[in-house]
């Protein structure tokens, strides 16, 4: 089978579904004015509603996509390859969250304003990444179902312990982490429920991975992905509160009024049925660039919505002050633009980080000088002031 067929276009293609539900979500919510968010209005409640899969589907994909990765690899354990590559691409993440939070006007200021420190989804997607790589090395050595029962499990107990945990402020901590914790002081996203997502994403991948060679496997797949889906988005309330009756046990009762968790799982399951049944379809190059290029989108995004490193964006100038006459085809125009910049910029990537390179390069030639100079000055200063405190003698 040649490598072009292994691929999984269908989940390249959800991640370019779900990155463009994300441009368009980020962009209505935004900037669409509060006068319209009217919840009885059934194209607007449509809306809201996918508008709350996207995320749980890109968490969940995410983990898919790193786990398969690092599973095929012929070599596994602490020498696996994609061991190395996961610690960096965890790192590069949670590094490009708080990069975009910067403000460069506040630093020349001497200022690191608290919105620096916030968490958002790349920071969880980044060490929900290192978390399966974790998981994966503590159990390289252990039977094969371990692996994936430990990503199961993970996913279950974030999920059903969500109600003890949602209020809790964590001030026991510094803010900087608690903010990985709590939404107290405005994170977006926390790692806790949302590593719940993308270890159940892992743990699809190690079935896929498993299975996919059997000749049924997506007959399986789909109708298995399907109904499961189905059901807990129609019954899995009922069965916690039944749990709840018969055990006596208030936590089930808790997930019974705000089931959001388990039911934005089943959204996640039937899109997966949905795109395993069109993946015959869903091989158009550009597409599946878009979804391999989610990263470069998500940057452009921010940087264009919510002003990152000047604090200039869209969001600033007309935050929740647009019609829907204006707000739809605004949000067409966003997904297009930030699609093309994104586009254009894989096609010249390797230029481009090339031309950086040479130019970070040169600016460091230019300095090098001064700097040695300025590091002798120091030493030279240093000795003197510990001299005269006669902490270092002649």
């Amino acid at each position: 089978m040649s490598k072009n067929k292994k691929r999984l276009y269908f989940i390249d293609a959800m991640r370019a579904w779900a990155i463009l539900m994300m441009l368009q979500g980020h962009f209505i919510d935004g900037l669409l004015d509060p006068i319209f968010r009217d919840n009885s209005n059934v194209f607007y409640s449509i809306w809201k509603y996918f508008r709350g899969i996207t995320a749980p589907v890109f968490f969940t994909v995410s983990g898919f996509i790193f786990t398969f990765l690092l599973i095929k690899s012929p070599i596994q354990g602490f020498k696996n390859p994609r061991v190395k590559k996961g610690i960096i691409r965890g790192l590069q993440l949670i590094g490009f969250g708080y990069l975009l939070r910067i403000n460069l006007l506040g630093l020349l200021h001497g200022e690191i304003y608290e919105a620096f420190y916030l968490v958002d989804v790349l920071h969880c997607i980044g060490l929900s990444l290192l978390g399966i790589l974790g998981a994966y090395l503590l159990t390289s050595k252990q039977k094969k179902y371990v692996f994936p029962s430990i990503l199961g499990a993970i996913g279950g107990i974030l999920f059903i312990l969500e109600p003890i945990y949602a209020n809790a402020s964590f001030s026991f901590l510094p803010q900087f982490i608690a903010n990985y914790f709590a939404k107290d002081s405005g994170s977006v996203f926390t790692i806790i429920p949302w590593f719940g997502y993308t270890a159940l994403g892992g743990l699809i991948s190690v079935l896929f991975n498993r299975y996919k060679e059997k000749q049924s496997f997506y007959p399986i797949a789909i109708s298995g992905s399907f109904l499961l889906g189905m059901v807990l988005i129609f019954f899995s309330s009922n069965v916690f509160m039944g749990i709840s009756n018969v055990t006596g046990i208030s936590l089930f009762k808790s997930i019974y009024y705000n089931n959001y968790l388990f039911i934005r799982f089943g959204d996640v399951l039937v899109a997966f049925a949905l795109f395993m049944t069109a993946r015959n379809l869903l091989s158009n190059k550009t597409l599946i660039t878009l979804g391999q290029s989610t990263l470069s989108i998500y940057i452009i995004h921010f940087i264009i919505l919510y002003g990152s490193f000047t604090g200039l964006g869209l969001y600033r100038f007309f935050s929740h002050s647009i019609s829907p006459s204006l707000v739809i085809p605004g949000a067409i125009l966003f997904m297009f633009t930030c699609s093309y910049l994104a586009l254009q910029y894989e096609k010249h990537k390797e230029m481009v980080t090339k031309r950086v390179s040479v130019f970070t390069a040169k600016k460091i030639r230019a300095i090098e000088p001064g700097f040695i100079v300025f590091t002798k000055l120091v030493k030279s200063f240093s000795f003197k002031v510990l001299r005269l405190l006669g902490l270092l003698k002649n």
